[in-house]
């Protein structure tokens, strides 16, 4: 039976050439600069880190063959779900022990990396540690030589354990030097803000969760990519296609210039009054200079009344003036923002945003190309 309804298009590139294209989405020089970097430091440390203290020898090995590539995904894929901190650890130690456990039960050396290979598989499995390397960790406690021999059960131990959770201490060291999400955590998923049973915006039309999963099954097959970063992914997809063919009106045009802000140095009660006064939900709060450095709402007021504004506003959101207007949709949709502030390079408010101009933007688009004839019919 066919996976999908429409049949795959024809490329007219060598199947020899397809084999050897660069298969990571995403990936630029920059993040594979980055990950040698890291995996030249992840490893030399590792190896240096075991070395002095366990000392060197031909009998202890310094480090397993198996970090190497473990490495590979610490530091060149850290969002994927084989590289986290508990698949590399548990991974490789289990996988290690399968290896071992193989090896004094099984005489026949062919069939042992067998099975050891295979209950590696099972083992991470059951545990949810799967992690590539695994493998080849089970390979080396069978086929290591007399030094991985001689260790028996405690091989899974030193070397590969404390190999995996120095190499992992690392990379998380390394990770938030480079500013980079490891451990990888997925994004929360959107949640209704108003304490009602109702989808929240944004996923209430549109694909949903199930559908995802549906989606999976249907094609039969495992992506090395969180269920959650799946979800987003789609998600950026459908606002990157709204972007592409509604983004031809830029924040600039859009946005309404004349603005009631208010200052650092006035009260709580001016803010109210403002508010109140000319019927908006939000007011940005300048310094001085007209930079913007928070907004003020009426919940604000009520959750935090205090004297000065200061000590009440919240973070705001922002947007330059040549940003597509409709980018701003999953921001004004999220049940906790009401406005985005259009800046300049300095944080000068210059206009803002707010759903009602969002929306009527959206209407206009809509009834703009409904009535947009194709050329063959003008006349």
């Amino acid at each position: 039976m066919p996976k999908s309804i429409t049949s795959p298009q024809r490329s007219s590139r060598a199947p020899g050439f397809r084999l050897f294209r660069p298969i990571l989405a995403g990936a630029t020089l920059r993040e594979r600069l980055i990950a040698c970097v890291g995996a030249l430091i992840g490893i030399t440390l590792t190896g240096l880190i075991c070395g002095l203290v366990f000392g060197e020898g031909p009998h202890i090995p310094l480090i397993v063959a198996p970090m190497g590539a473990s490495a590979v995904l610490i530091f060149v894929v850290p969002a994927s779900p084989l590289a986290q901190p508990w698949p590399v650890i548990g991974g490789n130690t289990i996988s290690a022990f399968m290896g071992v456990l193989a090896a004094h039960l099984i005489a026949d050396p062919v069939v042992a990396i067998g099975v050891g290979v295979s209950l590696a598989i099972a083992a991470m499995s059951l545990t949810r540690s799967l992690h590539p390397p695994g493998g080849a960790a089970a390979l080396t406690a069978l086929i290591g030589g007399p030094a991985v021999t001689s260790a028996g059960f405690l091989f899974p131990l030193f070397p590969v354990c404390i190999n995996s959770v120095i190499l992992v201490a690392l990379g998380i060291t390394f990770h938030k030097i480079a500013r980079r999400n490891y451990p990888h955590v997925p994004v929360a998923v959107a949640s209704n803000t108003h304490g009602t049973a109702d989808l929240p915006a944004p996923i209430r039309v549109g694909f949903r969760p199930e559908d995802v999963d549906a989606a999976l099954v249907t094609l039969g097959e495992t992506l090395d990519i969180d269920r959650s970063d799946l979800d987003r992914l789609l998600r950026q997809v459908e606002l990157q296609a709204l972007v592409r063919t509604q983004g031809d009106l830029t924040c600039g045009e859009v946005m309404s210039r004349d603005l009631v802000t208010i200052g650092l140095d006035h009260t709580s009660e001016r803010a109210r009054s403002l508010l109140l006064a000319h019927n908006i939900r939000t007011l940005p709060v300048v310094d001085a200079a007209g930079r913007l450095v928070g907004t003020l709402g009426l919940r604000d007021l009520a959750l935090r009344d205090a004297g000065r504004i200061a000590e009440v506003m919240s973070e705001a959101r922002t947007a330059a003036v040549d940003d597509p207007a409709v980018g701003l949709v999953p921001a004004l949709t999220d049940g906790r923002t009401h406005a985005i502030f259009v800046t300049a390079a300095d944080r000068t408010v210059l206009g803002v945003i707010t759903q009602t101009d969002l929306l009527a933007t959206l209407a206009r688009t809509a009834s703009a190309k409904a009535f947009d004839l194709p050329a063959e019919n003008a006349a």
